[in-house]
């Protein structure tokens, strides 16, 4: 079985393909995908080939981890599994509209981290699914369930200052505000996405006069920043590093000894982030509307990969698959 997928066969050269499929085991579900979102963070770096070194990175590769589609095969052996028939209609069934955080069921390519397709196969423990209602916009949940993520830590206070004002940085503000904390103040210095703030305030950093804040979540993935991040502290305050930053970072000791500052890393979203803004979304406290700017069909995706990479107005691309399979 084939599907068209994204193929990222070295740094910088993409194309539309023809992928192998692995065949469904027990308790795989097969999807459909109707829309996928590109990562101009994760995705930019494997385009670019500045990812650093982990387990399963390599080339060639179908990229995408924010995947919505429609559940059109599931290979759940009920025997297998000890579960009724009846049990089997309180889960995700044939038909129903699901996000797909990626796969890897792909033969002779890497699945990394392989959202990329026409279709998945994928367990189905890994599909969430979401209101019917939601379409195109469901692929912005794992970018929400990273902003909460940075959120959930023991002890965090909620962000007072955002560095950057793309889809993670409006993302953050909404969840924050929606889990019923302050509205926080947004940093962003290109003029064209200082607009589009929703009921908080976007400044450009010299017009920012605060020297005092408390939490500053920084999701730019700016190395150099660090610097003038901790002179916006206040005494104990804390940055939270929710970018992904391919260089070194470092900083002046001096000023962060003074001010007492704490630096934390926010990793991967978890199960239960993606479920919690799910229901987030579910019951009408989280918008995901207005997030998405560009669209293209997914057989044109060299082309949609280097507007999302180099277009400053390209807050997020989306690639429509429903002609493809």
């Amino acid at each position: 079985m084939k599907t068209p997928a994204v193929l990222l066969e070295k740094p910088e050269q993409i194309r539309f393909s023809q992928v192998e499929l692995k065949a469904p085991d027990a308790g795989d579900l097969v999807v459909d995908v109707e829309w996928s979102g590109i990562s101009t963070g994760t995705e930019r770096l494997l385009w670019s080939g500045r990812m650093p070194t982990f387990p399963g990175m390599g080339y060639p590769l179908v990229p995408g981890y924010e995947s919505v589609g429609r559940v059109v095969e599931s290979a759940e052996d009920q025997a297998a599994s000890g579960k009724t028939a009846e049990d089997l209609t309180d889960e995700i069934r044939v038909g129903q509209r699901v996000f797909v955080p990626g796969a890897n069921c792909f033969r002779e390519v890497r699945g990394l981290f392989g959202g990329s397709a026409a279709r998945l196969v994928v367990p189905r423990s890994r599909v969430t699914a979401i209101n019917e209602d939601l379409k195109e916009d469901g692929v912005l949940l794992a970018l929400a369930a990273t902003a909460l993520h940075t959120m959930t830590a023991e002890a965090t206070q909620a962000p007072e200052l955002i560095i950057g004002h793309g889809v993670l940085g409006r993302l953050l503000a909404r969840i924050s505000m929606a889990l019923g904390h302050p509205a926080p103040v947004v940093w962003e210095t290109s003029g064209s996405r200082s607009a589009g703030a929703e009921s908080y305030q976007v400044l450009h950093p010299d017009e920012d006069p605060r020297h005092d804040y408390k939490s500053i979540y920084d999701v730019s993935g700016d190395a150099s920043l660090l610097d003038t991040l901790i002179g916006r502290l206040a005494r104990g305050g804390e940055i939270v590093l929710a970018g992904f930053y391919a260089e070194p970072l470092s900083f002046v000791f001096p000023p962060a000894f003074m001010r007492e500052v704490r630096l934390r890393v926010a990793a991967e979203w978890q199960p239960t982030d993606l479920a919690a803004v799910n229901e987030l979304v579910s019951h009408g406290e989280l918008d995901l509307s207005g997030l998405i700017t560009h669209r293209q069909s997914a057989t044109q995706a060299e082309q949609a990969y280097q507007t999302a990479f180099a277009d400053p107005d390209c807050l997020k691309m989306i690639l429509d698959w429903r002609t493809c399979s």
